[in-house]
């Protein structure tokens, strides 16, 4: 049995909350522009990811990587706003913010290690 990527189960698990925060902003909020640009961003970190795991070379495996990188910071700056604007309350914000922090550490020593590697 294959053992799971710790970043591509988190990634996927974020995913999860990003899509079932948007239908919960859709349907109780009727926030629309705001949730589809989280949305966006949000499942596009795991779609990156794995990308990255399924890239030809070490190349396209760190440009994927970057891409959910940059897409992380992305996410978090949306929940920033969605908290700082009260669609969110301080805990969920702070939970999904926390989480993107954690992504961004672990993506960001995977390019660093790859980096040192190829100094």
């Amino acid at each position: 049995m294959k053992k799971i990527n710790v970043l591509q189960q988190k990634s996927f698990d974020f995913a999860v909350r990003i899509v079932n925060l948007c239908r919960y902003l859709n349907e109780e909020k009727k926030e629309y522009t705001l949730s589809k640009q989280l949305l966006r961003s949000g499942t596009s970190i795991g779609a990156n990811v794995e990308e990255a795991i399924g890239g030809q070379s070490e190349k396209d495996f760190f440009a994927k990587l970057t891409i959910a990188y940059k897409e992380t910071r992305e996410t978090h700056y949306w929940v920033r706003l969605l908290s700082a604007t009260h669609y969110l309350t301080n805990g969920e914000g702070q939970s999904l913010l926390d989480d993107t922090e954690e992504l961004l550490r672990i993506i960001g020593s995977i390019q660093k290690t790859i980096k040192s590697r190829n100094s």
